[in-house]
């Protein structure tokens, strides 16, 4: 069984910081960030190859969200947080051909089940 579980959630003010964890990631999986608010698709939001030898964000988090994973976890780190980046953020797990093709969420096939993200202004 394969099992993904997001943590670290929570609300905070505009400008603020949190890390968000995801327990269960194998290292030889890509493995990436999506968020999603009510009335919006769900939208790639950073990834790690295998290995984590390289990293892609979206252009709307770059220079403010960290993507990064050890053995069996992998996080965000998310700062300077924007009213805009509220969502339900879930971790996602896919072959490493993922990694390449995009922040595309069909290419991933282990999900989590999400963790809440309220940023206020």
């Amino acid at each position: 069984q394969e099992q993904l579980v997001e943590s670290g959630g929570g609300s905070v003010q505009a400008g603020g910081s949190l890390r968000l964890a995801c327990a269960g990631a194998k290292y030889t999986y890509c493995m990436a960030w999506f968020r999603q608010a009510p009335g919006h698709e769900r939208e790639g939001v950073a990834s790690v190859y295998p290995g984590a030898t390289s990293t892609s964000y979206a252009d709307s988090v770059k220079g403010r969200f960290t993507i990064s994973r050890d053995s069996d976890t992998l996080y965000l780190h998310m700062a300077n947080l924007k009213p805009e980046d509220t969502a339900m953020y879930y971790c996602a797990g896919g072959p490493g051909s993922a990694c390449i093709e995009g922040l595309h969420d069909a290419r991933y096939n282990v999900w989590g089940q999400g963790t809440q993200v309220t940023v206020s202004s």
